[in-house]
């Protein structure tokens, strides 16, 4: 059985620990305050999910999911998901996380911040622009002409298609935005963030995405 690590336990880490159950994942979470308290969530999920530290769902991991807060991606373990797909659901409020001026100056992607710390994982962007209580409830069939579609970007292959079959498998579609260096396109203030998009629509606002905001 396929585990997946999830690293940040907020909304969106909760809801794709749901969703994956819901797949027959096995699921390990884990938040910054210790597993502990992640016992009512751990409950709900039921007996394929367990809490753990971080450091525990990064070695349990067979694909992981990085949701935490962006001012700690560095926090994230390192030797234990190299080599492995990590989804990252990571978005830039410079409110919250400081300013970083690479980002606000169009040098760099959340992404690609992360896989610059995790040098030898497959970092594939995921779930980042859609609210939280829309990944359990707002999935289609495939073909209905009006099914939500998602973003992706990034460098490997197999994780892009992993987070397209997730995504299909939730009742989404799938754009491929390409590269971790274009991601970009799909964060924080551009035309494609948070909007409920079908697939055309959501090419259409990626194309007309400003470099910065």
């Amino acid at each position: 059985m396929t585990t997946i690590g999830i690293i940040g336990a907020g909304h969106i880490g909760s809801q794709v620990a749901r969703a994956a159950v819901e797949q027959g994942y096995d699921v390990v979470i884990a938040n910054s305050r210790g597993p502990e308290t992640l016992a009512d969530l751990v409950a709900e999920l039921g007996h394929t999910a367990r809490a753990a530290t971080a450091q525990e769902a990064a070695e349990a991991a067979d694909i992981a999911v990085v949701t935490v807060p962006l001012h700690a991606y560095r926090d994230v373990p390192v030797e234990p998901l190299a080599g492995k797909i990590v989804l990252d659901t990571n978005n830039y409020y410079w409110e919250r996380d400081g300013r970083i001026a690479a980002l606000d100056e169009g040098r760099a992607t959340t992404s690609g911040l992360l896989q610059e710390h995790l040098p030898t994982s497959k970092v594939v962007k995921a779930f980042n622009h859609i609210m939280a209580a829309d990944i359990t409830t707002d999935g289609a069939p495939a073909g209905d002409p009006d099914r939500r579609a998602l973003a992706t970007a990034g460098d490997d292959a197999e994780a892009v298609a992993f987070v397209t079959d997730f995504y299909d498998a939730l009742g989404f579609d799938t754009v491929n935005v390409g590269p971790l260096s274009e991601s970009w396109r799909v964060e924080r203030d551009r035309p494609a963030y948070g909007a409920r998009q079908n697939a055309a629509e959501l090419r259409e606002n990626l194309a007309k995405a400003p470099r910065t905001v």
